[in-house]
C-alpha cells in the first residue's frame, strides 16, 4: 500500500500560486516527494517558472512531522512543521522564504514526512510568489 496523498491547485495566477496537500498515511511515508513542480505552473508571458519563495503556510499535523525542502543535488530544509501541530506562519513581510539551496537547484518544492504511522496525517497549504528566471 501507500499513504493516501492529494495535491489541490487553490489558485495559479501569473505572479502566485496557492496549493493544498494532504496525507493520510499508511505507516509508509512520503520521502523527498516533489509536491511544488515549478515547471508546472502557470507562465507569465511565455516565461516558466523558476522557482518560488514560500510566502505563507498553513499546517496541521496529527502523528507525524513534514520536512518542507528545497530540491537540490543535496536537499535543503527550508522548514518543518513538528508533530501534532496546528501552525499559521507568514513571511510576506520578507519577501517570502527563500530557496537556498545550492549545487543542482531545480526551484521545486519538496516534503519529507518523519515519524509517519499508520493513520497520521496533515494538511498543509503553501502560498508561493513565483519567480522567473
Amino acid at each position: 500500500m501507500a499513504d493516501a496523498v492529494t495535491t489541490q491547485t487553490l489558485f495559479d495566477g501569473a505572479r502566485r500560486a496557492v496549493l493544498k496537500f494532504t496525507n493520510i498515511s499508511d505507516g509508509t511515508g512520503e520521502s523527498a516527494v516533489v509536491k511544488v513542480d515549478v515547471s508546472a505552473l502557470a507562465t507569465l508571458d511565455g516565461k516558466s517558472c523558476t522557482s518560488v519563495n514560500i510566502e505563507k503556510i498553513d499546517a496541521i499535523t496529527r502523528g507525524m512531522a513534514v520536512d518542507i525542502l528545497w530540491a537540490a543535488s543535496a536537499n535543503v530544509v527550508c522548514m518543518t512543521i513538528g508533530e501534532d501541530q496546528f501552525q499559521s506562519h507568514d513571511f510576506s513581510k520578507y519577501g517570502g522564504l527563500s530557496n537556498n539551496a545550492g549545487s543542482g537547484k531545480t526551484g521545486d518544492v519538496l516534503f519529507t514526512t518523519v515519524g509517519a504511522t499508520a493513520g497520521d496525517r496533515y494538511t498543509i497549504i503553501l502560498e508561493c510568489l513565483k519567480n522567473y528566471g
